[in-house]
C-alpha cells in the first residue's frame, strides 16, 4: 500500500496549484484523509483534513484560500490551494488513516511530498 503525492511545482503569488494524493493497494477503508506542509527549517504542521463523512477543518492560515475535497471511488484527496503567498512555501505531505486488507485496526500512512514554492 502506498500514497502518491502530486500537483506541486513553482507559483507566483497569487496563484492557484492543486495537490493530488492517492492510495493503492489493498485498502478496506480510509478514514480521514490531510495535507500537512513542512516549510524550509520549520517542524511539519497541519494544513486540512478531511473526514470520512467529508467534514473539514484548515488551519487558520489558510482557511478562505485552500479547499480540500475526495473522491472515495479513486482513494484520493485534492487540495485546491488559491492565493497562494510565499509563506505558502513548503513541502506538502498527505497522510491518511486507512484500513488495509487483513488487518484489524487502522493504520497512518505518508506520501512521499511534493514540493510547493511560491515566488515572483
Amino acid at each position: 500500500v502506498q500514497l502518491q503525492a502530486s500537483g506541486g511545482g513553482l507559483v507566483q503569488p497569487g496563484g492557484s496549484l492543486r495537490l493530488s494524493c492517492a492510495a493503492s493497494g489493498s485498502i478496506i477503508n480510509i478514514n480521514s484523509m490531510a495535507w500537512y506542509r513542512q516549510p524550509p527549517g520549520n517542524e511539519r504542521e497541519l494544513v486540512a483534513v478531511i473526514s470520512s463523512g467529508g467534514t473539514t477543518n484548515f488551519a487558520d492560515s489558510v482557511k478562505g484560500r485552500f479547499t480540500l475535497s475526495r473522491d472515495n471511488a479513486k482513494n484520493t484527496v485534492y487540495l485546491q490551494m488559491n492565493s497562494l503567498k510565499s509563506e505558502d512555501t513548503a513541502v506538502y505531505y498527505c497522510n491518511f488513516k486507512l484500513l488495509l486488507r487483513g488487518s484489524s485496526s487502522y493504520s497512518t500512512l505518508w506520501g512521499q511530498g511534493t514540493l510547493v514554492t511560491v515566488s515572483s
